[in-house]
């Protein structure tokens, strides 16, 4: 069992920013190790607060410096009041849908498809997203938040992707890759920190001691595996298209739909 959680903590680092859904990945690796149910379904979204901490732990000095500056900033304040109005549309579709996406859509055939409609889209919008015009996190617009908050509403959907919703919805908006994946990586900060939290505190009753154990694990595991994912993220971004996360989308979409009927049958 500890082994499990070693193994879901690795997952959830190494997706969580990538565009290739992390929940999705979760939920498959679940299965495959037969950790399946609400306690499952719980821990899988509780040990997302690890990677949440690893952007805070990253971006450490950016953040300092943000909110001691945002009162005489303009540019710092009008990126903390857009990182919120981006929030707002999820935050709000989330509450009202939350238990029925957690029991209705946290299952293999739906992550399949969104994970292979989500690839065709990365290709479209790779192909056709409008020339970029803004290049660096402090000079996204409101405009831009709104664009991005919009899009994140489509990572309710398991399998989907936050990053991915995010950092299309950015490149849509006219952010370049690496303006467009920042701002999806401190998005992540308040829209994964309330989820988590929020389920975490709905279902904490159902974790024994040994279940709180485990989540430590997996949380850790997921601290320093995103640590590196984010670092290796940014420094791919600045030379490459997100092009070969759709395919890998593609690819992995199909094999967990062939899995599924195949133990269906």
């Amino acid at each position: 069992m500890w082994w499990t959680a070693v193994i879901l903590g690795v997952v959830e680092g190494l997706t969580e920013f990538l565009p290739i859904s992390s929940t999705g990945h979760l939920i498959v690796a679940g299965h495959l190790l037969g950790y399946t149910g609400e306690v499952a379904n719980t821990f899988e979204i509780a040990i997302q607060l690890g990677a949440i901490l690893s952007v805070i732990f990253y971006y450490r000095r950016k953040i300092t410096t943000l909110v001691t500056h945002s009162a005489a900033d303009a540019d710092a304040r009008r990126l903390l009041l857009g990182l919120g109005l981006a929030f707002l549309p999820a935050a709000g579709l989330g509450l009202l849908t939350h238990r029925w996406i957690k029991t209705y859509l946290f299952n293999t055939t739906t992550v399949a498809g969104a994970l292979i409609a989500g690839g065709v889209l990365i290709l479209l919008i790779e192909r056709f997203h409008p020339p970029p015009r803004t290049r660096a996190l402090d000079a996204t617009t409101w405009r831009q938040a709104l664009g991005v908050g919009v899009a994140q509403c489509a990572a309710l959907f398991p399998g989907v992707s936050r990053s991915g919703a995010t950092i299309m919805g950015g490149l849509l908006a006219g952010m370049d890759r690496t303006a467009a994946t920042e701002y999806s990586f401190f998005l992540a900060i308040p829209t994964m920190s309330a989820a988590t939290l929020y389920d975490l505190v709905k279902n904490v009753s159902l974790f024994t001691r040994h279940d709180l154990a485990l989540l430590a694990v997996g949380f850790t595991v997921s601290f320093f595996v995103a640590l590196l994912t984010i670092h290796g993220l940014l420094g791919y971004v600045k030379r490459h298209t997100f092009a070969p996360f759709a395919y890998y989308r593609i690819i992995v979409g199909l094999l967990v739909l062939a899995w599924a009927w195949t133990a269906a049958s």
